[in-house]
């Protein structure tokens, strides 16, 4: 396989220090190194890990003033990666994401091949108002206009690309590592028992069902403590999520965790995790959930479901999260041994970080080689 120089956009760069496109970024341009491979990776200037090369992929920082003026300092950050790329030649160009790139996806270098992964239906979700979720849809339609190639990381939105725009995609889902080992020590700085706490992970958007989910925990009989897990006090949403249920002792708001052992350690350990992503994708956190062997109860909808089948617990409303708290130790023990050892096979067999990173170098170098032959 040819030695390929590949640049990697649209994150805030590595190691993960953020999210979903972070954590893929860091596995797959560690991979590509291995396999002989010249990787860069573009940080945002404010990133934590500052050296220049991490396990030998290079690192450029970037302006990012997105501490400063908010979200557009994105479109900032990204039209300075762009600027980067085209002073400096690589062979292909991933963008992970679209949002903040789109409008300066012309400037791209053309010589360079730009294979784009078309994240989740931005445009859908709640959180935007009409004016931004025009916007979204317009960057959508440019990303893919400006792309040589795309990406879907779910069957979902491989067909909606293909039904709305006609053009094909990719489909390589995310992938994640099934735990090894667990830890109960991980539980005492939260004051938490095994089994006798239940918990979520994800931003603190509406689009998340989170208030969904903790309108039924107010409602159950049950009080067995409730963790929430992501930044509370960076968006308005999440500011008012903490204020509305401060009365409920057993709802603790714990902030961001970015340690993976503790995640995997308080996902395995908790009743029922719960998973209330509607809009999107192949969800990272999901897949991390399933190879953790947590007992999942998931937001009832075509991503969830295409993934857990019949896996998991599901939910529409607050009623349903409620019944399933209060029958809790029912479904504990009927589901929880089942559900976990399908959920983890399914991992090791279709969603494990070096299937997922071999398909996206074999797709790269495939079209690499493609294009080569056609010049």
């Amino acid at each position: 396989m040819k030695v390929m120089k590949l640049a990697i956009l649209g994150t805030r760069g590595v190691p993960n220090y953020h999210g979903g496109f972070e954590q893929f970024a860091e596995y797959f341009s560690f991979h590509m190194v291995k396999e002989g491979h010249d990787v860069t990776v573009f940080n945002s200037h404010t990133h934590p890990f500052q050296s220049k090369e991490w396990k030998g992929v290079k690192i450029i920082h970037r302006n990012d003033p997105e501490d400063k003026i908010g979200t557009a300092g994105q479109f900032i950050y990204d039209l300075n990666c762009i600027k980067f790329c085209r002073k400096v030649h690589f062979d292909v160009i991933l963008q992970l994401g679209y949002t903040s790139s789109s409008i300066w996806s012309k400037l791209l270098p053309s010589k360079s091949l730009i294979i784009t992964n078309m994240d989740g239906l931005e445009w859908k979700r709640s959180k935007y108002n009409i004016l931004v979720r025009k916007f979204l849809k317009f960057a959508e339609a440019l990303a893919i206009k400006n792309s040589d190639y795309l990406i879907s990381d779910s069957i979902g939105i491989q067909d909606y690309i293909k039904e709305t725009y006609r053009k094909d995609s990719k489909f390589i889902a995310y992938g994640a590592d099934v735990i090894s080992k667990t830890d109960k020590a991980s539980l005492e700085q939260y004051n938490i028992e095994p089994f006798k706490y239940n918990m979520l992970i994800a931003r603190l958007e509406p689009e998340n069902n989170i208030e969904t989910i903790l309108d039924g925990i107010t409602f159950a009989k049950s009080k067995e403590t409730f963790l929430v897990i992501g930044k509370h006090d960076t968006n308005k949403f999440g500011s008012y999520l903490k204020n509305k249920y401060k009365k409920h002792s057993n709802i603790q708001f714990i902030g961001g965790i970015y340690n993976l052992d503790t995640l995997n350690n308080l996902r395995f350990f908790s009743k029922f995790y719960f998973h209330g992503h509607s809009v999107g994708g192949t969800n990272p956190s999901l897949l991390e959930a399933m190879a953790s062997g947590a007992l999942i109860t998931a937001n009832d909808n075509i991503f969830n479901k295409s993934i857990l089948k019949a896996n998991a617990l599901y939910f529409k409303n607050p009623h349903d999260v409620c019944n399933i708290i209060n029958d809790g130790e029912y479904f504990f023990k009927k589901y929880k041994e089942l559900f976990k050892n399908n959920n983890i096979q399914e991992i090791k067999l279709n969603f494990n970080w070096e299937l997922i990173n071999s398909q996206y170098e074999n797709y790269l170098s495939s079209k690499l080689k493609e294009n080569n032959d056609q010049a």
